[in-house]
């Protein structure tokens, strides 16, 4: 019967039946594709190849997922910058620790090239750490053998203090030989409201097999607002340094990293007599800034900061005179790279709540993008882009003719995210810089700041003291 009536209103009814027949077949159309594309979604979502387990994966930028899925070319030369960062800290930190279980690092299809004898294969190749992986549900089935963590695995997601600071802060080699290469390790230290230490251990020139050497660079504020310099040339052969760790020996003077806590001895000879310095410093846990590298044909520049506050003890002593000081607030950072006409934007500040830091790097071919981090005690909170820095006011920086600001200030932004900074100049010392047609003063300020904006859905308002550098082009007026 239900036939009989269907075929006679086709036959009554055809245009009727035609737009009622055309619109059944696209509904059952639209509806067969939605069940391809969800069916799709979720056996992606269950590729082991493309998520590694877990609830939330995280890609490389510009990467196509599908030929990341499929293994294709395009997935080999692709990496996450500072993954080892984003693992311990800003994804598997105490920030995130309720959210985030635990993080799985996972190497996909990176081209490698086996050689054996005359035979060069490429290959595809990557790699997991088997206890996280195992841990997100992306472990493997083991018909024979074992897949369990090495000592390299373990130092890679859960590193000891020792193994954490150097990785960090570990010495580098050029590519090639370059008379302007330098690389050093930076501390300065607050032994009271009005006197200060600025210490640097630095080695360059040709490093390892050319000409090369190292210097001790220590610079002393006086309470009374004056400054002295202490020297000490080291000959390469009195030079040891290690391209795996923080450690750095210059004949008397060295720097050693034990667990965490920065050991340092140095020797030097200034105006004021002969200098000792041996202290202890210790960063706080989670201010830290991670490596970042730039590298532009021969240019290079490298910079990371182990301890954005720290506190140092110990005894220094000049021309026999010594004198003791326990957790005086300090600073350490590590600098590597081509200097051959470059100069900076720096500033480093410790408040009631954040750490700040701020930089970039000009040289003769290129400008590196400027930045402002805030860290907190839970480590980075916030990292922010600026331009340019406006300075003014002047006053006579010490031991030269140049005049360093009075002030200045910078806003820089992220996304939703933006912040001011203004600094008061409290300090400014001058160093006439000259090399072939360089020519500038180098100013080292001490300043109070403020802090003000809204970062992560928060107002951010705090206040404090820091340490800012900049370069002027010329000994009569700041740079505005």
């Amino acid at each position: 019967m239900i036939r009989i009536l269907a075929l006679r209103h086709l036959r009554v009814r055809k245009l009727r039946s035609m737009f009622l027949l055309l619109g059944f077949s696209l509904g059952v159309g639209v509806m067969i594709v939605l069940l391809s594309v969800g069916q799709a979604m979720l056996d992606q979502s269950r590729d082991v190849s493309l998520v590694g387990g877990g609830a939330l994966t995280v890609l490389p930028q510009g990467i196509d997922v599908e030929a990341m899925r499929t293994g294709g070319l395009s997935g080999m030369f692709f990496g996450i910058e500072r993954a080892k960062f984003l693992g311990r800290q800003v994804f598997g930190g105490p920030r995130h620790e309720r959210q985030v279980q635990v993080v799985s690092p996972v190497i996909e299809g990176k081209l490698l090239y086996l050689r054996h004898g005359p035979r060069t294969v490429a290959v595809r190749s990557g790699g997991e750490i088997p206890s996280r992986a195992s841990a997100v549900g992306a472990g493997l089935t083991i018909q024979s053998g074992t897949w369990a963590d090495s000592p390299a695995d373990s130092a890679y997601v859960m590193p000891t203090a020792q193994q954490f600071y150097d990785d960090l802060d570990r010495f580098h080699f050029p590519g090639t030989a370059d008379s302007t290469w330098g690389e050093w390790h930076y501390f300065n230290v607050v032994t009271s409201p009005d006197e200060w230490w600025y210490i640097t251990y630095l080695v360059g020139g040709e490093v390892p097999d050319g000409k090369w050497g190292a210097q001790v660079l220590i610079t002393h504020r006086t309470p009374a607002g004056r400054y002295e310099r202490f020297t000490s040339a080291v000959p390469s052969s009195e030079v040891e340094l290690d391209t795996a760790g923080a450690d750095l020996r210059l004949s008397r003077s060295l720097v050693r990293q034990r667990n965490g806590a920065y050991y340092l001895l140095a020797h030097a000879q200034g105006t004021g007599g002969a200098l000792k310095i041996d202290m202890t410093v210790v960063p706080d846990r989670h201010r830290y800034f991670p490596p970042v590298e730039t590298r532009e044909g021969s240019f290079v520049s490298g910079y990371v900061v182990p301890a954005l506050s720290a506190e140092a003890t110990g005894k220094i002593c000049i021309g026999g005179r010594c004198r003791s000081f326990a957790g005086s607030p300090a600073y350490h950072d590590h600098n590597w790279g081509v200097w051959r006409g470059v100069t900076w934007e720096w500033g480093a500040g410790t408040g009631r709540r954040y750490n700040l830091l701020y930089g970039g790097v000009y040289s003769s071919s290129s400008t590196t993008p400027f930045f402002l981090a805030l860290v907190d005690s839970l480590g980075v909170k916030q990292v922010l882009r600026f331009n340019d820095i406006r300075y003014e006011g002047r006053r006579l920086a010490s031991a030269t003719s140049a005049h360093a600001p009075e002030r200045f200030s910078l806003a820089a932004t992220h996304e939703e995210d933006s912040v001011r900074l203004k600094v008061r100049v409290m300090d400014a010392l001058g160093t006439n810089m000259a090399a072939g047609d360089f020519r500038r003063v180098f100013l080292q300020m001490r300043g109070s700041f403020v802090l003000t904006g809204r970062v992560a859905g928060q107002t951010v308002a705090d206040s404090g003291t820091g340490f800012f550098e900049t370069y002027l082009t010329d000994s009569s007026a700041a740079r505005r």
